[in-house]
């Protein structure tokens, strides 16, 4: 099975998403959104952008 992302409501209602593989094992979360839209918008831009994202080491 391919990963998906799953949009849901936090404690505080806010809509969060996070990104699970194949396996179900949660690899990525997203930060808290007032809408539903935003939160989908955040997944988008994930799409859009980072589709070969290098890997980048930095200090801290």
């Amino acid at each position: 099975m391919a990963g998906k992302f799953e949009v849901y409501k936090d404690k505080a209602g806010k809509f969060r998403f996070r990104l699970k593989a194949g396996n179900g094992e949660v690899i990525a979360v997203g930060e808290a959104y007032e809408s539903k839209s935003s939160c989908e918008n955040g997944i988008a831009s994930i799409k859009k952008n980072a589709p070969d994202a290098p890997i980048v080491e930095v200090d801290g």
